[in-house]
């Protein structure tokens, strides 16, 4: 697919996407008049990766993670260092609260629209 198409289906600019190939996070294909095209499998890696930045990870450290998200997996890690592995597990921490943050505020909203349901239909009853 062209990156137009990549774009379209990931919400995602296509600057960005030019971003993403240049951190070696994504590769395309080039066609013979210069087009990008781009594998199916990259719609799943671009949603992928815009959670990880999401997340806070850098797209240094994103690009080490990504063959763990691969299946089969094969993940090699040659220069992981102390200093990734520390970065690492603060990101991790810190999305682990983020998990249970946004458990929490779902876990609200639903008791909310529960209540909502609840007393606004015995309301117009």
């Amino acid at each position: 697919m062209r990156i137009g198409e990549l774009s379209d289906r990931t919400n995602t600019s296509r600057r960005l996407l030019r971003y993403y190939e240049e951190q070696g996070l994504i590769v395309a294909e080039r066609s013979p008049n210069g087009y990008r095209d781009y594998d199916e499998r990259f719609v799943d890696r671009v949603l992928q990766i815009r959670g990880l930045l999401d997340a806070g990870l850098p797209t240094r450290i994103i690009k080490q993670i990504l063959p763990c998200l691969d299946k089969p997996r094969v993940i090699y890690f040659p220069d992981a260092t102390p200093e990734m592995i520390t970065t690492l597990e603060t990101e991790l921490e810190q999305m682990n609260r983020r998990i249970e943050c946004l458990t929490r505020n779902r876990d609200a909203v639903a008791e909310y629209l529960e209540s909502v349901r609840y007393y606004g239909s015995s309301e117009v009853a």
